[in-house]
Parts: C-alpha cells; sequence; structure tokens
C-alpha cells in the first residue's frame, strides 16, 4: 500500500470520527440541553421527556442531515466531474425548480390538506422526477447525450418552474405563502420514519453505486474521447450516473425542501485538499457533506433558541461565506 492509499484512509478515518463528534454534539445540543453522562441511562430505561426528545426529534433530524448532506454531496461531486465544472451543484438541472413547482401547486390546490402531509414530498419527487425526464430527453441528440445540452436546458427549465411557482404565489393565500416559502427554506423536521428509512437507505447505496464508478469518472475527467479510447463507455457511464445523482436529488428535496451549497461547496474544498481522484473524492464528500448539514442544524436549532431558522438559511450563510473564503484564498495563491 502505497503513502498516498495511507494518506486518503487516514483523511476518510478523520472525517468519520469528526462526523462522530458532530452527531453527538447534535444529540445534546438544544433548547433542553442533555446530559453526556446521562445519554446511557436515558436509552436504558426508554422514558421520560429526554427520550421523547431524543428518539423523536433529534435522532431523526440527525438521521436526516447525515443522509441529506452526504447524497447532495456526492451528487455535486459526480456532477461536477460530468460537467467538467466545479461551480456544477445538484440544483442546477433545474431538478429543485420542478420539485418547487410541485410542491407549490400540491399547496395551492389544497391537496396537503385533503389527502395528507405526505401528498408534498411525493410531489416534490414527483417534480423532479418530471424534471429529469425532461432534461435527459431534451438533451438526446441522434441517442448521444450532449452534456452542454443538458447543462443548458436544465438552467432553461429551472428559470420556467421559477417563474410558474412565483405565479402561483402571487394567486395564493397569506397562508399558503407561509407554507410554500417554509418548504423551499429547507427543513429536516420530517417525523415519518418511513421517509427517513428510505432518505438513509438511499443516499448510503447511492455512495455505494457511485463508487463502483470512481475509475470511469476518473477517466472522463481527461475528456469524453480520451476516455473511450480508455476503453470507457462514456455515454453509458454518463447516463447511469446522471440517473443516479438526479434521483438521489430529486429524494433529498421531496423530503427536506431545497438546501443549497453543499453539493457545491463540499466536493469543491474536498478537491483542494485531497484532490481530484474519485476512488477518495465520494467517500469523503459524503462525510464532508454529512458532517456540514449536522452542524448547520445545530446551528439553526440552537442559534435563536426556543425559535428555530430554516436550515437552508444557514447552509447559505454559511456554506456562501466559505465558499468566498476558498476562492479568495485560491486566488491570492495563483498571484503569489
Amino acid at each position: 500500500m502505497s503513502r498516498k492509499h495511507f494518506i486518503w484512509i487516514g483523511f476518510a478515518v478523520l472525517l468519520l470520527l469528526l462526523v462522530a463528534a458532530a452527531s453527538l454534539w447534535s444529540l445534546l445540543a438544544g433548547e433542553m440541553k442533555i446530559p453526556l453522562a446521562s445519554l446511557p441511562t436515558i436509552f436504558e430505561n426508554k422514558s421520560g421527556m429526554e427520550y421523547a426528545i431524543l428518539s423523536n426529534i433529534r435522532i431523526p433530524r440527525l438521521l436526516l442531515a447525515f443522509s441529506i448532506g452526504g447524497a447532495l454531496s456526492i451528487t455535486g461531486a459526480i456532477l461536477q466531474g460530468i460537467y467538467h465544472n466545479p461551480l456544477v451543484e445538484p440544483y442546477t438541472l433545474g431538478i429543485s425548480g420542478g420539485a418547487a413547482l410541485a410542491v407549490a401547486l400540491v399547496i395551492v390546490l389544497g391537496l396537503n390538506m385533503s389527502l395528507g402531509t405526505l401528498v408534498i414530498p411525493a410531489a416534490g419527487f414527483t417534480g423532479a422526477f418530471i424534471t429529469i425526464f425532461l432534461v435527459y430527453f431534451l438533451a438526446l441528440k441522434r441517442r448521444e447525450i450532449n452534456i452542454n445540452r443538458m447543462l443548458l436546458i436544465g438552467v432553461m427549465i429551472s428559470f420556467v418552474a421559477s417563474s410558474g411557482m412565483m405565479f402561483l404565489m402571487s394567486i395564493s393565500s397569506a397562508d399558503n405563502l407561509h407554507s410554500i416559502i417554509f418548504w423551499t427554506m429547507g427543513s429536516l423536521d420530517e417525523p415519518n420514519t418511513t421517509l427517513i428509512t428510505v432518505m438513509v437507505v438511499s443516499s448510503l447505496a447511492g455512495l455505494i453505486i457511485s463508487m463502483l464508478f470512481a475509475q470511469p469518472l476518473n477517466a472522463l475527467r481527461l475528456g469524453e474521447a480520451k476516455a473511450k479510447h480508455l476503453g470507457i463507455n462514456s455515454s453509458a457511464v454518463i447516463r447511469i450516473l446522471f440517473i443516479i445523482a438526479s434521483l438521489l436529488t430529486g429524494l433529498c428535496v421531496a423530503v427536506g425542501g431545497i438546501i443549497g451549497f453543499v453539493g457545491l461547496i463540499i466536493p469543491h474544498i474536498l478537491r483542494s485538499i485531497i484532490g481530484s481522484d474519485y476512488r477518495i473524492l465520494l467517500i469523503s464528500s459524503f462525510l464532508g457533506g454529512s458532517l456540514f448539514l449536522i452542524v448547520c442544524d445545530i446551528i439553526a436549532r440552537t442559534i435563536i433558541a426556543p425559535n428555530e431558522l430554516p436550515i437552508g438559511v444557514i447552509t447559505g450563510m454559511l456554506g456562501g461565506s466559505v465558499f468566498i473564503f476558498v476562492l479568495s484564498r485560491s486566488k491570492q495563491k495563483m498571484i503569489k
């Protein structure tokens, strides 16, 4: 085993330890602080207010932060590799716009009141899936996927969906408008255990499947033509990875709403630290995204306690600030 592989393993273990520490912090922090020493007793007795808070609120939020953060981050890493553009993120293809438009339509029509709360994540995933379908088939040219065409179509669909959503917001009532705005800001407050289980399993499955394509992604960094010379079926790889990334993004949006910047800044920062080899970048991106969203959730729950900020506000402020700082440091190094 080479020195590079030892560095990779050490870095992955460090991220895993940080995720574990942040997860423990997430369980203890909040309006009601729980002492670390009392955790074994609480889980042993399985009774009392502390156990109810942990089992019904904090553990579900922790699982969602871990899975959604990881899924968005590896999706960003995959799409940045496909498009050869470090500024591409999961929402660039209009997936979030399609999901938001579908959710806004459901809220305006009052279907969430008549059919139950599960109709909102169902509508979000349906809108995301329809957007994926449109982007994919409109980007096909002579049975080949044109990457630049796909990106442009995604951006245009995002603009159209945003316009449609603004129209729905302009004709909706005050209560519906509040619901739409709150959903678009993102939230990890999801009590449905089935949705949480699906999100956790899907994110881990997405990580495992994407790791199988680490070498093809490394080949695609050289360009599609060179990847074909190396024996890689570029079109098939891009098609499969696009479907994986899109479905993961659609699921994240359906369960947690629109949570920005995770898929943009985490792969970008990690790429500058450990390089662009997808054998380590994918697992590091998953752990880094999980860590980032867990910390953001803690801040959202505690910064103005007992009130709570939408997690999308925290990821936008913190992620945007970190990204600007990283870019400015990179520019200074280039000047020197």
